[in-house]
């Protein structure tokens, strides 16, 4: 055989090395893909515990210190799922060779603490507007094209007028996020109204059991402004922590009731999802490219069924920076430059390109959605300014 044909013959059997190699390589991503956009868009009603109490007493918990548990501010605490609720404030011993915390303890709404696992709960409050804030208010359903829906209608201090707040929790969240505004709304003379939406533990599932990054969810907070309009409203605030913020921004581009609402309020809200998910995937090093794919696939009516979406996710519609000239409404953007799950620069991009419509008031310390916990008199004051 001559060298010619040898050479000829190793390069088409390495050539065909390369190629089954890289096929294997694209297959591996394309699974890997699949996995990472199901699990992005896959509620999960289970909550691990993720913080370890050490030593209780009267006035005071001890806690493993973690990134999380020695941040200032105030927290809630659950234990054995919902049995036990207790509620933490003011950081009195920081002890770093022990990895141990001591704060301040502020109450415990229901149980028995105990020394062992919890789950550390941002919303603070953990009951309902009249336990937690000592308010009256109404259990509602609101109609929704799925189904019924709990909700929480809070009067304003003056009753029930024809200023209306609708209060949009965040991704795997429940209504108890939004009970830390209901206060400064209600002296502000605001009626609250805290709808759960599809998905919602306490919801109907949609139509694919699937989040859709509030391309669906936005129609549930309209049948909430519905309730609202229907039993007086004339002027809705729309107040959003995190995905929902992405579900307000979403309804103020796409719903016939957008001109009802005067200002909206977004708590680290997600601006842009593509930038999202490009974060979650470097904290869980998943490669860039599998990243990439996986927002392409959820785009892809062919791909639907392998995400198991009933309709396929324009991620680029969420992206307010590029669509930041579409935006009309007054807003009001709170988010922490040390916010680890939704990072701040898309806010920040918006504001900067829309200071004609956007406050943006900048955080330090506060973990994801955590602002009002870490400075809630701030919190309320800037809420309070913007929505009179």
């Amino acid at each position: 055989m001559s060298p010619s044909r040898t050479s000829r013959r190793a390069a088409t059997i390495g050539g065909a090395a390369i190629g089954g190699a890289l096929a294997g390589a694209g297959s591996a991503w394309f699974g890997a893909a699949t996995y990472f956009a199901r699990r992005v868009l896959t509620p999960d009603p289970y909550r691990p515990d993720d913080v370890v109490v050490r030593v209780l007493h009267t006035d005071s918990i001890t806690l493993d210190a973690t990134p999380d548990t020695v941040v200032p501010g105030r927290y809630g605490l659950w234990q054995g799922g919902e049995e036990v609720h207790l509620r933490f404030g003011d950081v009195l011993e920081l002890d770093r060779e022990l990895g141990r915390v001591r704060r301040r303890l502020l109450g415990v709404d229901r149980g028995v603490p105990r020394v062992g696992p919890g789950r550390l709960d941002s919303y603070y409050y953990g009951q309902d507007p009249g336990a937690d804030l000592g308010l009256p208010y109404e259990d509602v359903l609101v109609d929704g094209d799925l189904g019924a829906m709990p909700a929480w209608i809070v009067p304003g201090a003056a009753g029930v007028g024809s200023r209306w707040a609708v209060l949009v929790h965040g991704r795997g969240a429940r209504r108890f996020e939004g009970l830390r505004a209901v206060p400064a709304l209600h002296r502000a003379g605001l009626t609250s109204l805290l709808p759960s939406y599809r998905n919602d533990t306490e919801a109907p599932p949609g139509h694919d059991g699937r989040y859709n990054l509030g391309l669906s969810e936005w129609r549930d907070i309209e049948a909430a402004m519905r309730m609202a309009i229907s039993r007086g409203a004339q002027e809705i605030v729309l107040v959003g922590w995190s995905m929902g913020g992405a579900i307000v921004l979403q309804l103020l581009d796409r719903s016939v009731l957008a001109p009802m609402v005067s200002r909206a309020v977004l708590d680290g809200p997600v601006i842009d999802w593509a930038d999202v998910l490009a974060h979650q995937a470097r904290l869980h090093s998943v490669p860039a490219p599998v990243s990439d794919l996986s927002r392409t696939l959820m785009a892809q009516r062919w791909a639907r069924g392998l995400i198991g979406l009933d309709e396929r996710l324009d991620v680029a519609r969420t992206d307010w920076v590029r669509r930041a000239d579409e935006l009309s409404h007054p807003m009001l953007l709170i988010h922490s430059r040390d916010d680890e799950f939704v990072p701040v620069a898309p806010s920040e991009a918006l504001a900067a390109a829309r200071p004609d419509l956007i406050t943006f008031e900048p955080w330090s310390l506060a973990r994801h959605c955590k602002e009002w916990n870490v400075d809630p008199a701030r919190w309320d004051r800037v809420v309070t300014d913007f929505v009179l």
